[in-house]
């Protein structure tokens, strides 16, 4: 499961209703969620936030907040 999969599996999300709201087809919904090598692009988490009620900012902070810089010697 991706981190957006575990995201929205956390807030009781509906993927279906998501995929309606948003216009991604289930598949791709599935394959976001599901598959790890997926790459979820700007405009489709936006999209999702919006679907969900949340800004797509503290969508991002949650999902990546575990992202760090490299740190330069």
């Amino acid at each position: 499961m991706t981190k957006l999969g575990y995201y929205l599996g956390q807030r009781s999300v509906n993927k279906a209703e998501v995929a309606r709201r948003t216009g991604l087809t289930r598949a791709r919904m599935n394959e976001l969620t599901l598959t790890e090598t997926s790459k979820l692009r700007a405009e489709e988490l936006y999209l999702i936030a919006l679907a969900i009620n949340v800004k797509p900012a503290e969508m991002l902070e949650e999902m990546y907040h575990d992202l760090t810089l490299i740190e330069r010697s």
